[in-house]
């Protein structure tokens, strides 16, 4: 599990300059989680921490998040 904190916004950006400077294929851009955790509105660190840990366990477990 490989993801990284940000907007929406902030992680297209991302993505773009990893394919384009980093050399990262579009399926190793896709593979890191952008951004980081589920989208449950979180706001404070406890909240983020959450998000990202109920995350990590929705992989682990196999769900596509669509099935959340």
């Amino acid at each position: 599990y490989i993801g990284v904190m940000g907007s929406k916004k902030t992680s297209e950006q991302r993505a773009e300059r990893l394919a384009r400077s980093g050399g990262l294929s579009d399926d190793e851009i896709a593979r890191i989680r952008m951004p980081i955790g589920l989208d449950l509105g979180s706001k404070t660190p406890a909240e983020i921490a959450m998000a990202v840990m109920a995350d990590i366990l929705r992989v682990q477990r196999g769900r596509p998040r669509d099935a959340l």
